[in-house]
């Protein structure tokens, strides 16, 4: 069979015709897994048990921890590979994707055995108790041994938008929602198992999509070649010198969630319920902006490897362009849609009343989360892991403690959510002029 014809796709060409392709076809895949996870709330919700989605949202802060390890990991191959493709050093991109998931493999194991460990405590640490703590513990038990998958098809993903086929990243994440859809409803209603039936589909799901992911990374493009340690070794320290701020970068969004659920908790169980709805609609409104951070790494990684700095700060600005006005078209939707969300899931009272706060005050401010991934995909692909890190801590930290602990005392729960908004706002910007005066320096 001839060897695939190997080119570096983001050189030329429209920058916001990249931007869309890739973010498009990302979001594509990463909505679907969300709304299958949509979907699961959907059909546990007919177990007319708050708890049970109360568990599901305890369980998934946690479950997000683990996955932010998988995301680093993929960042720090997509962020190398994609200079190399940028450069034309095949054998440079293949070594890097060789290297690199051996590290995400071996590291996912380890995480996912001390997360299994440490489930009970780690509930309790963010407020969970009684039935809502068992609910999530068995929720856990079954979805973490999975962790090694599910960061090995990031990384897998990661090195196809490296390559910019984004098509068979989307496929790969398509079959995965399909997978989770199909057997959400035999498993939770079918043979009766309700939440663990839930948390065995998503298992089910991650294995479905690195099938589909290996199969073009390895059959397709042909990217492989025979590990070695010594090339290994030579890789280990850049892998890591962006892995391992990427890894804290992306620890730091689930700590800072993690607080806001505490916090959330204190109100009781039926706002976490509507805190974690909010938590799954997110994600499949703005799955396009959770997208265009990966989507945007390997344009401004190629044209770096390039040396075309004028189309690096093209990519910045149009990605914030883009960004702003997907979310401001978004969040008017999700104003008109706000009374049939609470309606589909059978929210009432309390969760309700969360939801409808979310739809008709805070979605807009999601543009600055999304500034803040630019910025980031920004600083990983430009070699300065280190200050996307900075900010996504700072953003965990000092913009959601603080501002989350005076909006509980001046407004309540509502308060609590208002605080992580503005502190979001704060570290966006400050990321954002950050990335500029970065791209700047680099053209001296």
């Amino acid at each position: 069979m001839s060897q695939p014809t190997r080119t570096a796709k983001f050189v030329d060409g429209s920058i916001l015709r990249h931007i869309l392709v890739m973010s498009s076809t990302a979001a594509m895949g990463i909505s679907a897994v969300f709304l299958v996870d949509l979907v699961d709330m959907f059909f546990l919700s007919f177990l007319n048990d708050v708890r049970i989605v109360s568990g599901v949202g305890f369980a998934t802060t946690i479950s997000f921890f683990t996955i932010s390890i998988g995301i680093g990991l993929s960042i720090a191959l997509g962020a190398l590979m994609s200079r190399a493709v940028g450069a034309h050093d095949w054998t440079r991109a293949k070594r890097v994707l060789v290297n690199s998931s051996l590290v995400t493999l071996v590291v996912a194991v380890v995480m996912a055995t001390m997360v299994l460990s440490l489930v009970t405590p780690l509930l309790a640490l963010i407020g969970a108790s009684g039935q809502t703590a068992e609910y999530a513990a068995s929720y856990l038990h079954i979805l973490v041994p999975s962790m090694p998958i599910i960061c090995l098809n990031m990384s897998l993903s990661s090195a196809l938008r490296a390559v910019g086929d984004a098509k068979m990243a989307m496929y790969s994440t398509l079959v995965g929602a399909l997978v989770n859809l199909v057997f959400d409803p035999l498993l939770i209603f079918g043979v009766g198992l309700g939440i663990e039936g839930a948390a065995i589909a998503s298992v089910l799901a991650r294995f479905g999509a690195i099938c589909l992911s290996a199969y073009a990374i390895f059959y397709k493009h042909k990217l492989w070649m025979p590990f070695n340690f010594v090339d290994f070794k030579q890789d280990l320290r850049p892998i890591l010198a962006i892995a391992t701020p990427a890894m804290l970068t992306n620890f730091a969004t689930p700590f800072g969630n993690a607080f806001v659920t505490k916090s959330i908790a204190n109100f009781g169980d039926s706002f976490v319920a509507g805190f974690a709805i909010i938590g799954r609609i997110t994600p499949v409104a703005f799955g396009m902006i959770f997208a265009l951070s990966g989507a945007v790494g390997p344009i401004i990684g190629q044209n770096y490897g390039a040396g075309m700095i004028g189309r690096l700060r093209e990519s910045l600005t149009k990605a914030l362009q883009f960004c702003t006005a997907y979310v401001l078209l978004v969040s008017a939707l999700l104003f008109l849609i706000q009374d049939y969300l609470v309606e589909v899931f059978d929210m009432q009272g309390d969760a309700a009343a969360l939801i409808h706060f979310f739809c008709t005050s805070l979605a807009v401010f999601f543009a600055f989360n999304g500034a803040l991934f630019v910025a980031n995909a920004t600083f990983n692909n430009l070699g300065k892991p280190r200050l996307s890190m900075y900010f996504n801590i700072g953003k965990a930290t000092l913009g959601t403690i603080p501002f989350v602990l005076v909006g509980a005392q001046l407004s309540g729960v509502f308060g609590v959510l208002v605080g992580q908004a503005i502190g979001s706002v704060l570290f966006a910007l400050i990321g954002v002029f950050t990335a500029y005066r970065l791209v700047n320096r680099l053209q001296g």
